[in-house]
């Protein structure tokens, strides 16, 4: 079966950015147009000038509780409504995966990590739509970039008051996650020392994967890194 830069081709398809036909679902064109890699914070996943070791806001702010963050793409025209796909078409987790595996600095910090685990939907959500999204992306990504780290899918839990994010505001959102997230009793003897990967879809302002990583640390975890498909825009400001 002939491939394309990875993404695997089994039959005649349109586009479903530009819908050009015959190609793969992202065709070449439109990864060129739409998915070239950008620098980025490795502190917040932002692009960001060269010649910099982190953004602006970051180095006001100061460390914050993610050792690194790895973003693919912004989460703009077309990327977001493939993210909205997926939430309803657990198939195109391999075709984000796939993209995903182009992350720059991926492979290096892949091979610093010790457990890999998703940011987790709450019951509801997950007995609503049937899968996690961000579990479904981690499963894809280790079949294209093996190593050594065990991914586990419920390392952390949800809690079920913890709110809907998306419809806060940046503030509210930190404040709604502070103790969102616990880790499994199960797994709380495998974390002390490990160096944590969480992988997402989407990160907005930063507050669910801060606070997923400050459970984990507090648990024991030597370090929590992040690694979302897509990254939300800052804001601009005049």
């Amino acid at each position: 079966m002939k491939t394309l830069s990875g993404l695997r081709l089994s039959w005649p398809a349109s586009c479903e950015i530009c819908a050009r036909w015959p190609a793969r679902p992202v065709c070449a064109a439109c990864l060129e147009r739409h998915g070239r890699t950008t620098l980025r914070c490795p502190g917040c996943a932002l692009p960001m000038a060269p010649g910099l070791p982190r953004c602006l806001r970051c180095r006001e702010a100061g460390p914050g509780r993610l050792h690194r963050c790895l973003a693919r793409v912004d989460y703009a025209h077309p990327w977001s409504g493939l993210v909205a796909r997926l939430k309803r078409e657990p198939a195109w987790a391999r075709q984000l995966a796939q993209l995903l595996a182009d992350t720059p600095g991926l492979p290096e910090l892949l091979d610093e990590v010790d457990l890999i685990a998703p940011v987790p939907l709450s019951h509801d959500r997950l007995r609503e739509r049937g899968y996690n999204q961000a579990w479904e992306l981690v499963r894809h990504l280790r079949r294209l970039l093996p190593g050594s780290a065990l991914a586990v899918p419920d390392l952390l839990l949800r809690h079920e008051n913890a709110g809907v994010q998306h419809e806060l505001e940046r503030a509210q959102r930190f404040a709604n996650m502070e103790r969102a997230y616990t880790v499994a009793p199960a797994r709380r003897s495998r974390l002390p020392r490990d160096h944590v990967l969480l992988v997402d879809d989407v990160m907005t302002t930063g507050a669910t994967l801060e606070a997923a990583a400050a459970v984990l640390l507090e648990a024991g975890a030597a370090r929590v890194s992040a690694l979302v498909f897509a990254r939300t825009p800052a804001p601009e400001t005049d």
